[in-house]
């Protein structure tokens, strides 16, 4: 019959074990995470680690951050602008410890940043090699800035539709309808809201969804507005999804993002127009209207200035014609000594009108002389004047 032992018996020797062969040591791994679970009250985190050959997990653990370490997980999300959640791969500094009820996991006890950052700044190099290759993103010989056919397209010039991608109860909601809706300059906008999830790792399909929803009703709309806050705890990884850059660089409206700070650029960010945060997407739309006011008041003036100008001229040219008129009027003429001929009322200006024995009358400045023609003859001028 064979020898039964308690359960406990076998874990104790199990526990023993593990104790002894790892006590004391620690071990740098490269792994997968998934199924991250964070107490941030109690400053707890648990996972699983996993390995894969191709789509096939062949190897998997639990791994847990305690209160002790826990910060390196706000570090993780300061340093690389990530969440720290599940589908990362991180490189991390990991004690075997093995608990009697919960089973063999690996504590982790420090963070490799530099490891985490490096992958992601390559698969960010890698997916913009990429979209410049496909001519989907460009950049510029002489300034080194990258554009795309949308960043390139013309606004309109006033904005007043507005699409509108953010998270529900956001903070980059809030900001940005509160500057959009309070403008001192009493513009009216019509904001239409797509709400959906802006980070995760989902969340790029998500936004996806959203933008074609908007471009089905594209007539609508006279650009899109993409915003959410930054933070050390925000993951612009969605943001660096080349079919979500793809896009908002091919979209038939122009995009605005309000998706970070001065530090976060996401390759989302290159393909559209970028201002910062949703409160300068905010200010950016409501100085694009006041420019266009600005022009018109510009444009008045210069057409009321203009006006001014020709009523100046046509003045002045009214008086120069008004004083020729008066300088070739009968009354002035006669003032100078000249006389007027007239036969029968009319004014004689050929002298071949005048015919012997005609009655002339002779206008003067004060005096009409009537006198008959006697004799008419040839001469020249006798007169120089």
């Amino acid at each position: 019959m064979p020898v039964i032992q308690k359960l406990s018996e076998v874990v104790n020797e199990i526990e023993d074990i593990i104790r002894n062969r790892f006590a004391g040591r620690s071990f740098w791994i490269k792994a997968e995470i998934s199924d991250v679970k964070k107490y941030t009250d109690k400053r707890w985190c648990f996972l699983k680690f996993t390995e894969k050959a191709g789509s096939i997990v062949t190897t998997e653990i639990k791994g847990v951050f305690w209160s002790g370490t826990y910060y390196n997980i706000e570090n993780f999300e300061s340093a690389t602008q990530q969440v720290f959640a599940s589908g990362l791969e991180i490189t991390c500094n990991v004690r075997v410890k093995f608990h009697k009820r919960y089973g063999l996991t690996l504590e982790i006890m420090e963070i490799d940043f530099a490891y985490a950052v490096g992958k992601l700044e390559l698969e960010r190099k890698l997916t913009i090699e990429r979209l410049i290759k496909e001519q989907v993103l460009f950049q510029d010989i002489d300034t080194a800035l990258f554009y795309s056919l949308n960043s390139r397209l013309a606004l309109p010039l006033v904005v007043q539709k507005i699409a509108l991608v953010t998270a529900p109860d956001s903070d980059g909601q809030r900001d940005f309808q509160k500057v959009i809706r309070n403008n001192k300059y009493g513009y009216a906008f019509g904001v239409t809201e797509f709400l959906t999830q802006i980070q995760g790792d989902n969340a790029s399909t998500l936004i996806l969804d959203k933008l074609q929803q908007i471009e089905n009703g594209k007539e609508k709309f006279d650009l899109v507005v993409i915003v959410r806050g930054g933070g050390s705890d925000t993951d612009f990884k969605s943001f660096n999804d080349f079919t979500l850059v793809k896009r908002v660089a091919t979209f038939p409206i122009p995009v605005l993002t309000g998706i970070g700070h001065d530090r976060n650029t996401s390759i989302t960010d290159l393909a559209a127009r970028q201002l910062r945060t949703p409160t300068e997407a905010a200010t950016f739309i409501i100085d694009h209207n006041l420019n266009f006011d600005q022009a018109i008041e510009d444009l008045k003036e210069k057409f009321f200035r203009a006006v001014d100008r020709s009523l100046d001229r046509a003045k002045n040219d009214l008086e120069n014609y008004r004083q020729r008129i008066k300088n070739l009027s009968p009354a002035t003429i006669l003032k100078k000594g000249f006389a007027i001929i007239t036969i029968d009322g009319k004014i004689i200006i050929n002298p071949e009108q005048i015919k012997e024995n005609a009655t002339l009358q002779t206008i003067l400045k004060d005096q009409v002389i009537h006198s008959a023609v006697t004799k008419k003859t040839k001469d020249g001028n006798r007169f120089d004047i």
